[in-house]
């Protein structure tokens, strides 16, 4: 089974930064696509972003185009979201997760279904003044 650890959340002013790591193990990520997911209290999950360990090809939700960046160190087994200029909708607990690897064509729908098979716990992410 594969295993996976968030962290790097934490409190951080409107426009700050943040960057989460997704560390796996039991895994060789050339072999998967890992995405990242937030919920917010109240809100269904979103898919935020995902990318394929063989060759880093991404997608981002629209919701935070041009704002986050997905990448990963392979020989680390690790996956960074990197957060700029990020805003209280935000907020939200922010998961990692992995499938089998997803063509490139299918990841945005991929992201939409939620269709990945292991899931780490989450870190939590605030945004506040």
């Amino acid at each position: 089974q594969v295993q996976l650890v968030e962290s790097g959340g934490g409190l951080v002013q409107p426009g700050g930064s943040l960057r989460l790591s997704c560390a796996a193990s039991r895994v060789t990520l050339d072999y998967y696509t890992i995405g990242w997911f937030r919920q917010a209290p109240g809100k269904e999950r979103e898919g935020v972003s995902c990318i394929r360990g063989s060759d880093g090809v991404t997608y981002y939700a629209d919701s935070v185009k041009g704002r986050f960046t997905i990448s990963r160190d392979n020989a680390k087994n690790t996956v960074y979201l990197q957060m700029n200029s990020l805003k209280p909708e935000d907020t939200a607990v922010y998961y990692c997760a992995t499938t089998l690897a997803v063509p490139p064509g299918e990841m945005e729908r991929a992201l939409l279904l939620g269709a990945f098979g292991s899931w780490g716990h989450g870190t939590q992410v605030t945004v506040s003044s």
